[in-house]
């Protein structure tokens, strides 16, 4: 039986939810469960659908406003967040992480700045000492443990997907800067004002809105022997098993390189403000030459650990491997499993998608990428 398929798409974005529907009908290990997908154009909701279950035994229907763990998507929200405190004056890109963070100067670290940092280039992505999960719901544990720790390589030099450890040195910029934690500041500064849906550090009374990740139907294992070891620590310490995420414990915690919450809705929209300038609805989160330094390209290197050129920007990633559309300018960031958030600046169009049936991939899940294809085909 078709899965019903729920929302609006406006006239000319009928291929949008052919290809939405679609993903739930496919006969291979990426068939939808449960999923959304939103766009905007300007400030106006164009695409909102929705589909299929919260959970893998199919008893509870989705909703527009179900909540997913969408992993590194979490990245964007935290650069969006960094580049809120950049326009203030708080922060600069090209100061040293030092200004800010005085103890994070230990073991060679004085120079590295801020831009350094949030492209890859930092020389931390992972950590030296071992770090099981439970340390991540302790901040203060895991910030003192990168401030101490040696770069892996010298920062400027080369560029490796920090997995886990971007979110903590990106939120302790933010915390140094604005004295709020980066949830705090996420509820206060970004996602309440433009009324996102979008959460680091989930509070309780959004509890029962959110559906549990279920594991990829196909696993490609790592081959760790093959992998360069900072490809390495940013995967083994500690091992991510996809379904970690739908403990209290990881929700509750504010992780905020992967363990955002967010709607398509909210995704939607906080990258409808970037696109349009860095305002919404007569909300502003930055000006637009914050958001132009936000996504300007820091490094087209090949990444270590994920094997493309992904030319990353500060803290997004522009579009040059093609997995938002065909569209280079195109900025955003996705997530294990298939989640992601964009926006394009030139078609004044952002698109948030969640789902709750991970795939294998770290990038390019074909349903993400066939919506993104859907998506330009009509615009």
């Amino acid at each position: 039986m078709a899965t019903v398929i729920g929302g609006v798409a406006a006239p000319g974005f009928e291929r949008v939810r052919d290809a939405f529907a679609a993903n739930f009908e496919r006969d291979d290990a990426y068939r939808d469960v449960g999923a959304s997908l939103a766009i905007y154009r300007g400030e106006t909701l164009i695409v909102d659908l929705w589909g299929g279950w919260r959970d893998a035994e199919a008893t509870i229907p989705w909703t527009p406003d179900t909540l997913v763990n969408v992993w590194s998507t979490t990245k964007g929200v935290t650069a969006i967040a960094l580049a809120r405190l950049v326009d203030r004056g708080r922060l600069d890109y090209e100061a040293p992480v030092a200004r800010y963070w005085p103890e994070f100067a230990q073991c060679g670290k004085a120079e590295i700045t801020v831009s350094q940092l949030l492209s890859h280039q930092a020389g931390l992505p992972g950590f030296a000492e071992p770090t099981p999960l439970e340390d991540f719901y302790d901040w203060g544990t895991v910030t003192r443990r990168l401030a101490a720790q040696a770069p892996m390589w010298a920062p400027g030099t080369k560029n490796s997907y920090h997995a886990m450890t971007f979110g903590f040195l990106a939120g302790e910029l933010i915390r140094r800067a604005s004295g709020l934690s980066i949830g705090q500041f996420v509820a206060r500064e970004v996602a309440g004002p433009l009324g996102c849906d979008v959460f680091i550090g989930l509070p309780w009374s959004e509890e029962a809105r959110v559906s549990p990740l279920i594991a990829p139907r196909i696993a490609q294992p790592f081959d760790l022997e093959g992998m360069a070891p900072e490809a390495v620590a940013a995967l083994t310490n500690p091992l991510m098993a996809p379904t970690l995420c739908n403990e209290r414990a990881w929700r509750a915690a504010e992780i905020p390189a992967g363990n955002g919450q967010a709607s398509a809705r909210g995704l939607a929209r906080l990258y409808a403000a970037t696109a349009n300038g860095g305002s919404l609805d007569g909300v502003r989160l930055m000006g637009p030459e914050t958001v132009e330094a936000m996504i300007e390209v820091q490094t087209e290197r090949v990444d270590v650990l994920l094997g493309v050129a992904p030319q990353w920007g500060r803290g997004v990633t522009r579009n040059g491997v093609g997995v938002f559309g065909p569209e280079p300018g195109v900025f955003g960031h996705a997530g294990w499993g298939g989640s992601f958030g964009c926006g394009d600046r030139e078609a004044n169009v952002a698109i948030g998608y969640v789902l709750n049936q991970m795939g294998d991939r770290v990038v390019g899940d074909p349903r993400s990428t066939g919506l993104c294809e859907a998506v330009y085909a009509c615009l």
